[in-house]
């Protein structure tokens, strides 16, 4: 197996569509050689914990409402070739993601890490849900699969919050600076939400190495 790291914020589009096009490269490839772990990176990490109201972080982060209307025009074109939906228009809150990561960290340590990064994905840009929220993080917890009121408790203490920190502070002094980020094999970077193509090309030369030094 080869080790595939992703760092990604799960309020960050990109890497909502990036996921996605990841995914149907394994799906067309069918079996892939990749162990995927996800890894926190905060498109905000100054953001207040309560988060603050889209319309006003949106416009004031592009300049007015055009502006915005105007970024986000080619994500919403490329989540409609990914196969997404997103309801820009429903999501009422952009919130801090140091909880969101915190349980994506706990998600792993039960194998549902994936599940959990897709779950979270989900209830941001589908379904209008405030992921910074502690009660709307532990009903997504349960909905994964992990046990909700251990994670109630856990989100409501210091559980892991530096360690959290500490990693995300890491990726910037190593040069990261947007997501998503994906590493292959702790050597190759892949930076942005590369299309599918690009992902098949690349399993298919893993795969034709294997079998050169396995000759």
């Amino acid at each position: 197996m080869i080790k595939l790291d992703i760092l990604s914020d799960p309020i960050c589009p990109w890497c909502y569509i990036g996921k996605a096009n990841l995914e149907r490269a394994l799906e067309k490839v069918g079996d892939h050689p990749f162990e995927i772990e996800w890894h926190p990176f905060q498109l905000n990490p100054n953001m207040p914990a309560g988060g603050v109201d889209r319309r006003t972080y949106l416009e004031t982060k592009f300049g007015g409402q055009e502006g915005a209307v105007k970024a986000y025009l080619p994500v919403a074109q490329h989540a409609e070739k990914a196969g997404l939906k997103i309801n820009f228009e429903g999501i009422q809150v952009t919130p801090n993601t140091l909880d969101a990561h915190r349980l994506i960290h706990w998600a792993g340590l039960e194998g549902k890490q994936t599940a959990m990064v897709a779950a979270l994905f989900r209830a941001y840009f589908v379904d209008d849900r405030n992921i910074g929220d502690h009660e709307t993080l532990a009903d997504i917890a349960g909905e994964v699969g992990l046990d909700r009121e251990m994670i109630a408790c856990l989100l409501a203490s210091d559980a892991d919050l530096e360690d959290i920190k500490s990693r995300d502070a890491h990726s910037r002094e190593m040069g990261v600076s947007a997501v998503p980020t994906f590493i292959v094999d702790n050597r190759h970077v892949v930076p942005g939400a590369q299309p599918p193509e690009l992902w098949v090309s690349v399993i298919e030369e893993i795969q034709r190495l294997a079998k050169a030094q396995d000759a």
